[in-house]
């Protein structure tokens, strides 16, 4: 009772806090860029929060952060953990400085503002809670069944254990190498779906904490957990050998289910020998083919207390698969959008072809009643035959298993006969758009027989674009559902064919990522991921995490720069310069490593500029601007941390660089690189290493190129990065608009106005190779909007968008735009409208932040300095 008046009280006083919410109010508390997380193992956790005050100017003049472990003394300002005390500033992300945290506590937390004028207003109350922080505060056992790693059937789990006293709290704590569902007293626990994330099991495993109070009762209670394989226990054949990974082993896992009683004691059941283990209906399930499932052998009440499991095993005690096993601290992959068919095709009187309408990745819930024993073969894709059935020929080519018994992206059902059989797959998921359902025994389906589930990263929307053009509009959505069809946890290059998290693709479309949602918490993640696949020797493989594949002769700077790129722009977009020092030493012993390779500057360690339209481009320049790019940013790390012997040494460097690639590749008469291809005109312009007095002549000539092509790309993925920025950032912006709205081949619109949901692996429709429907590589283009007819870019003096540039292009064929983009000070607004010559711009800064508009060259405006709140600026064009 006391717990419920105390949650009653809380919520009172946040609700009439909320009604007389005044501008500025400190809004939206986070921690580690989380709300209200819970398992936080940081000893000094991230604070931020942001200013709601929509008053020109407005701005934070001072704050105090007051954390507490009593929630109700916080509301009366007595924080015994923390108390900043007031501080004269306007930033508003901090770290926890106060008494060292307890693991397994809740703190509450709220901060004071004092706006412009010095008026103070007061948050509500947030809360986190710590994790383990550590491995001394594990209780339980790692535990498995009895089989190796060749058994299929999943492990079902179950232990009962008796609760006698009024519950306060109660905190599931779960560690699992590979995938699990947790369920207490028969009601699964959470929405999460492929928990925990993929990871380098054998250095890094991560456990997730679920809030269960709710969910126990009074007497006896079950909790049951299935496991499945994941990428811990590949089982079948693929060219990535994530079979021979060195973690590979049978799913096994540890838990601690903590309650705390209203009387202040407390009482832990772990995993033990206590708990009991079976077979159950999934017979079978892997990663990149599908689940097996029997309704003949489903247990009702499996995982309730009153089950019958005297024909259960003992389980085995195994050991941790890793000496790291911390917290989860990013948003989980959920079921985010539903989809019903918008077609069914009848192929005969056992198959049956269902168009989802969308190209995603994700699973499918299928409804079916027949008799036992009949198999049900669910079957997804991207394509169609002539002849309406399933066609998986683009993306089972690296496939190696038995495609008779374990097909590929296939889910097996059989079916009970004893009522509607309801399945979906717990542990894996696809990439498609249509789904054939095949049947031992003729049946009879409708639509209402499939519904697809869109599962990704449940990441929160960051940017908003309607523009007058419905041709950018679907990029734009297209762009952003290939994004999260290819966000589990870490950024893949495909959902179907590989799943794997190819350095290249991750780090050429960070800015489309971070533009258009608030991804931070998964890239901290896979930068962790970089560290623990990081040689000792500064070498990165293509693919992250991987089981061994990937450290061959190409995994080089094109690709494998995203231990410095993706840092560095988290940086700019966030503010936040936490994931670029935990990866300082990992750039620099990368930057180092080439170094030793290349001690003339210029180094073919590199994959190239890959799937082009036509040209082929050189590999040693486009590495070389690489290195120049990670060289560069490890000494403004340097700057910005103080290490001023590194920034000079990494100056130095990049300026050596610099000038053994102008000196070997630039023809200064003509102003060509190279042979002068659209991306080797593009990347050293992009990437500012033309010399300054060279930049109107090559410039000039990428335009040439791109007219001569009546402005068509003639790129692979590192000229789709560089070219429409290099063209906009250099005077031609009106060419950079026509080549993202092209519409036929070879274009970004050439897929769209071809019915593509998705972008897609190859810029060719009849391409016989690397031909994925759901590719994120050329996915520039989506955060390319944002930058141009935006015109919204970082200040990187002034990261985070505390500065906010403005440099929006008015293209000539688009009337209207509207972007909106949301930083961390808040939203900030670019919107335009044209009438003949004259354009009418507003723009919205949010509070506490400011911003210059840059006016187009042609145009009579000046430069203006904005503070935050709403602007009208009117421009006449020549």
């Amino acid at each position: 009772m006391q717990k419920i008046l105390l949650i009653a009280m809380i919520c009172l006083t946040n609700a009439l806090y909320a009604q007389r919410q005044k501008d500025g109010t400190p809004v939206e508390l986070t921690c580690e860029h989380l709300v209200n997380p819970l398992g936080v193992d940081k000893t000094n956790p991230r604070l931020n929060w942001r200013l709601a005050d929509r008053r020109q100017g407005a701005r934070q003049s001072a704050y105090q952060v007051m954390v507490s472990m009593d929630s109700l003394g916080l509301l009366k300002d007595r924080a015994e953990t923390w108390n900043s005390g007031k501080q004269s500033s306007s930033t508003m992300l901090i770290q926890y400085k106060g008494a060292t945290l307890k693991p397994q506590t809740k703190y509450f937390w709220k901060v004071l503002v004092w706006d412009k004028d010095g008026q103070q207003s007061t948050s509500t109350i947030a809360s986190f809670e710590t994790g383990m922080m550590g491995m001394n505060n594990w209780r339980g056992k790692w535990i498995s069944d009895n089989h190796d790693i060749h058994e299929q059937a999943a492990p079902y789990f179950r232990r009962i254990f008796n609760t006698t006293k009024p519950i306060k709290s109660a905190r599931a704590y779960i560690a699992v190498a590979g995938l699990y569902e947790l369920s207490i007293n028969g009601k699964k626990i959470g929405d999460h779906r492929l928990d925990p994330m993929y990871t380098r099991f054998d250095k890094r495993t991560l456990y997730v904490v679920e809030d269960v109070t709710r969910q126990l009762q009074h007497g006896d209670n079950a909790i049951a957990v299935v496991l499945g394989n994941g990428w811990y226990n590949h089982q079948p054949l693929a060219v990535w050998n994530f079979d021979k990974a060195p973690w590979r082993d049978r799913p096994t896992f540890c838990l601690d289910l903590r309650v705390v009683y209203q009387d202040g004691s407390e009482e832990t059941f772990s995993s033990d020998q206590q708990w009991k283990t079976a077979a159950g209906p999934i017979r079978y399930n892997n990663i990149y083919t599908g689940e097996h499932y029997d309704a003949r052998m489903e247990m009702p009440g499996w995982d309730k207390p009153n089950f019958d499991d005297s024909q259960w095993h003992s389980v085995t005690y195994r050991n941790p698969p890793s000496s790291n096993i911390v917290s989860q601290q990013l948003v989980p992959i959920r079921l985010v959008r539903s989809y019903e068919p918008k077609a069914i095709r009848k192929i005969d009187e056992k198959t049956y072809v269902f168009d989802m309408g969308q190209n995603m990745a994700g699973v499918t819930k299928i409804k079916i009643q027949g008799k036992a024993g009949t198999v049900i073969q669910i079957k997804h894709g991207e394509r169609l035959y002539p002849n309406g059935r399933l066609d998986l020929s683009n993306i089972d080519v690296y496939y190696r298993g038995d495609k008779e018994l374990e097909p590929f992206q296939t889910d097996i059902l059989t079916l009970s006969g004893e009522k509607t059989d309801e399945f979906m797959a717990k542990f894996g998921y696809k990439g498609f758009r249509y789904v054939e359902l095949s049947s031992s025994e003729p049946i009879t389906l409708d639509k209402s027989a499939v519904t697809a589930y869109f599962m990704h990263s449940d990441v929160r929307s960051a940017g908003q674009l309607k523009t007058s053009s419905p041709l950018i509009n679907g990029l734009w959505e297209a762009t952003n559902n290939a994004y999260l069809s290819n966000l589990m946890g870490y950024p893949t290059d495909c959902p179907q064919r590989e799943k794997n998290g190819w350095t290249g693709d991750g780090h050429l479309a960070i800015e489309t990522a971070y533009y258009n949602f608030d991804g931070i918490t998964v890239y901290e993640k896979w930068m962790a991921d970089h560290r623990d696949e990081q040689q000792a020797n500064g070498v990165l493989p293509d693919i992250i995490p991987t089981g061994g594949w990937g450290y061959g002769t190409a995994n080089g700077l094109d690709w494998t720069s995203t231990i410095a790129i993706i840092p560095w722009q988290t940086y700019l977009f966030y503010g936040d310069a936490s994931l670029l020092a935990e990866c300082y030493d990992n750039i620099k012993r990368y930057v180092d490593y080439v170094d030793g390779i290349s001690p003339q500057g210029l180094t073919t360690f590199g994959r190239g500029d890959w799937v082009p339209v036509k040209s082929q481009s050189n590999l040693e320049l486009t590495s070389s601007v690489y290195f120049y790019v990670d060289a560069t940013i490890l000494a403004s790390a340097a700057k910005l941390f103080g290490k001023t012997a590194d920034q000079q040494k990494y100056e130095r460097l990049s300026k050596k660089i610099k000038d053994a690639i102008n000196v070997k590749f630039l023809d200064r008469e003509t102003g060509i690189y190279s042979q002068g291809t659209q991306t080797e005109l593009s990347v050293p312009l992009y990437w500012g290493v033309v010399p300054e007095a060279m930049k109107a002549k090559v410039a000039a000539n990428l335009n040439k190129r791109v007219e001569e092509t009546d402005f068509h790309l003639d790129v692979g993925v590192l000229g789709a990065k560089a070219l429409l920025n290099a063209l906009k950032d250099n005077g031609y912006d009106e060419t950079a608009y026509k080549v993202a709205v092209q519409d036929t081949y070879p274009s970004w619109g050439w897929w769209i106005v071809n019915g593509a949901t998705t972008l897609l692996e190859n810029w060719d429709l009849k391409a016989t190779r690397d031909i994925s429907d759901n590719h994120m590589m050329f996915g520039e283009i989506g955060g390319w909007f944002f930058k141009s007819i935006g015109g919204i870019l970082p200040d990187p003096t002034q990261a985070g968008f505390k500065h906010i540039l403005l440099k929006p292009i008015f293209p000539r064929e688009l009337k209207e735009s509207s972007i909106s983009f949301r930083s961390p000070y808040g939203e900030i607004v670019s919107n335009w409208r044209v009438n003949g010559n004259k354009v009418e711009y507003n723009v919205e800064i949010p509070a506490n932040a400011t911003a210059t508009f840059y006016p187009p060259k042609n145009s009579n405006n000046k430069v203006i300095n904005l503070e935050a709140g709403k602007h009208k600026i009117d421009l006449e064009l020549e």
